[in-house]
């Protein structure tokens, strides 16, 4: 394909159908405006955040009282409040409908399939909060999940949520201290475990670590055991453990009481990453996160009620939390949980029909993963239903766009979108009545006034590569960080790199067509004879040789220089002889430049990663480095990284 060219022009019907279009209609006459398109939108919803953020709040019916103020200004841009006389429930604007038609559809690895209807739902929701208040949780306490991707875990989110109760999870991949670093810090009244889950075609128990767990969490008053692989599950060796059915069956169905809560009140405890010390507790608030993902779903990605949206995650990635907002937006959540390549890789896109979904959202390494396997999903599925695939975890390469179009479906809009479990959300994403051009997420997020700036914070022109920053507030900033009582880490951590912007650490230059390039992260960018270079670009080229899995880039120290290492994971059966080694240099010269060029390229088997996926560039860089990775519990396979010590090819 021609990278001078669009790859998707959406058609006059599809922009005249968008949601994006009638909402700038509407706005445009309530506001009495002049909108023509996204531009004109975004630039309004920087200027005017008090009427772009209530225009949301009317346009989609938010449930609940915005009150008579919508921002209130202060001089540091985490004391800013949206909505501060606002009263809402989280819980109630996701429960919008209490009827038979679907509201989750669970697939598992091991072949267990259940959907619920938004009656069912409801009926769930209002026996655990029930159950909750019967356990004495009251407003701001805190309710844990340990639990797979399944339809029960969000209902205990909703049950939680609609009594005040702020919510976090981690998923039964995390072992023992991976659990107890998060929970642990946070005090949760309850705690929801599983049983055990699958995945890559294995069954895996939970019940041992738990026992240990539960002995770690002192405050947990009860653990309720939700069978997944087993019809019943024994409680009788876990300490304070009770089934499901045991904590709910006192409670027949009634409707479910909302507590209308301040548009602050926290919803949820997320976690960083833990890969550089203990994880950081995210606290958010739901109004923000309410109305970030309002506009995420119904503007960027064109939700509508009835779609069936769909994201890989397990329910310890933030797009666990993004995805179940989608019921605001009255879609079909579909849920899947284990491998997306068991038995092959086929399996998602088998859902994808079996299912109908509409929105299809994976992360970037899956798409390379699928192209990698000579897959043709476009020849051997259906797929007429996706409107919308999402990518994000890592920059979708120009190439990855590319095998979408070419091998996916060649009618759908590719929202390549990129944000954070700081913000709950995207600092960038997609416009579904725009161009997508190859390699380049479309649009700044709305409401989002997003910039590249330098280390000073000046402005960069378009094409120059810089920090990505945001310059203005936004509903979903966090309330702060759990045992953060004067904000220090929290401003340390978002605030102090480059005063008076939000700065979360991507390397990033925006194009001529209005979008933006992410080049990876920042703190991971090499910076050879003292020129800054994403590693993002390196792996572009890298990774569309055949011979090559997988590559991660590191700078090492070397003198008082910088030189660029490349360890790359082989496909079975190749070497990395001298004519491999030269034809990657070469690759890279030629599609990079001479600085991206690796001084040396070293063979591993794996590569480590976090529980979500990502490859983790700082704990590598530690380790060659002879530096302590502080919290290895974070990865899902920290024995990777002994191969990078004192690797001989380093020597």
């Amino acid at each position: 394909m021609d990278a001078t060219e669009p790859l998707w022009i959406p058609d006059d019907e599809r922009v005249a159908e968008a949601n994006l279009t009638a909402f700038i209609r509407a706005a445009a006459e309530t506001r009495h405006l002049t909108l023509g398109d996204y531009t004109d939108l975004h630039t309004w919803s920087l200027e005017d955040p008090a009427g772009f953020w209530l225009e949301v709040w009317d346009q989609f019916g938010v449930v609940g009282d915005p009150g008579d103020r919508i921002v209130e200004t202060a001089t540091r841009m985490a004391d800013v409040q949206f909505f501060p006389d606002a009263r809402l429930n989280f819980a109630e604007n996701l429960l919008r409908r209490d009827d038979d038609s679907l509201a989750m559809m669970f697939r598992g690895e091991s072949g267990v399939e259940r959907d619920i209807t938004w009656a069912g739902l409801n009926d769930l929701v209002s026996r655990l909060q029930q159950a909750m208040l019967a356990a004495d949780v009251a407003p701001g306490d805190r309710v844990a999940s340990w639990l797979p991707n399944m339809i029960e875990t969000y209902a205990v989110m909703l049950a939680a949520a609609s009594i005040g109760a702020v919510f976090s999870s981690s998923s039964p991949d995390f072992g023992v201290d991976g659990v107890l670093d998060r929970f642990g810090q946070i005090e949760p009244v309850l705690l929801f475990a599983t049983d055990a889950y699958a995945y890559g075609g294995s069954n895996h128990d939970c019940l041992e670590r738990l026992d240990v767990i539960v002995e770690g969490l002192p405050t947990v008053r009860a653990v309720v055991l939700v069978p997944y692989l087993a019809a019943s599950v024994d409680v009788t060796g876990t300490p304070r453990a009770v089934s499901l059915d045991s904590f709910i069956s006192p409670f027949a169905p009634v409707p479910v009481t909302f507590v209308r809560l301040p548009f602050d009140h926290p919803l949820y405890v997320l976690y960083s990453s833990g890969t550089t010390g203990a994880p950081k507790c995210i606290v958010h608030r739901a109004g923000g996160i309410l109305l970030k993902h309002l506009v995420e779903h119904r503007l960027h990605c064109d939700v509508r009620p009835g779609d069936r949206m769909f994201y890989f995650t397990t329910a310890g990635w933030m797009m666990w939390n993004w995805l179940a907002s989608g019921l605001a937006s009255e879609a079909t959540l579909v849920l899947y949980d284990g491998s997306p390549f068991e038995p092959d890789s086929r399996r998602l896109f088998d859902l994808i029909d079996d299912v109908g979904v509409t929105l299809f959202g994976i992360s970037a390494k899956f798409i390379d993963a699928v192209a990698k396997a000579g897959l043709e999903p476009g020849l051997t599925h259906d797929l007429a239903t996706i409107r919308t695939i999402c990518s994000t975890g890592s920059p979708l390469t120009p190439e990855g766009f590319e095998f979408v179009y070419r091998s996916i479906g060649a009618d759908l809009h590719l929202a390549s979108i990129s944000g954070g479990t700081d913000l709950c959300g995207c600092l960038v994403a997609g416009d579904p009545t725009a161009p997508v051009w190859p390699g380049e997420i479309q649009r700044p997020g709305l409401g989002m006034a997003i910039d590249v700036v330098d280390r000073e914070g000046t402005q960069l022109p378009d094409g120059v590569a810089g920090e990505l920053v945001c310059g203005a507030p936004f509903p979903s900033m966090p309330i702060g960080f759990w045992d953060d009582p004067d904000g220090t880490r929290y401003d340390e951590a978002y605030f102090t790199e480059i005063p008076g912007f939000w700065h979360q650490g991507d390397f990033a230059e925006r194009t001529e067509h209005g979008g933006l390039i992410i080049h990876g992260r920042s703190d991971a960018t090499l910076n050879p004879g003292g020129v800054r270079i994403g590693t993002a670009e390196i792996y572009r080229q890298v990774e569309q040789l055949d011979e090559v899995v997988e590559s991660l880039v590191i700078g090492q120290n070397v003198g008082a220089d910088t030189r660029v290492v490349l360890f790359v994971v082989l496909r079975a059966g190749v070497e990395l002889d001298e004519d491999l080694e030269k034809r990657i240099r070469s690759k890279i010269r030629s599609g990079a430049s001479p600085r991206h060029v690796p001084a040396v390229i070293a063979e591993v088997a794996e590569m480590p990663r976090t529980r979500s996926g990502k490859l983790v560039e700082l704990a590598v860089r530690d380790v060659v480095h002879g530096r302590e990775v502080k919290n290895r519990n974070a990865l899902a396979n920290p024995e990777t990284l002994e191969v990078f010590v004192d690797h001989p090819a380093l020597r």
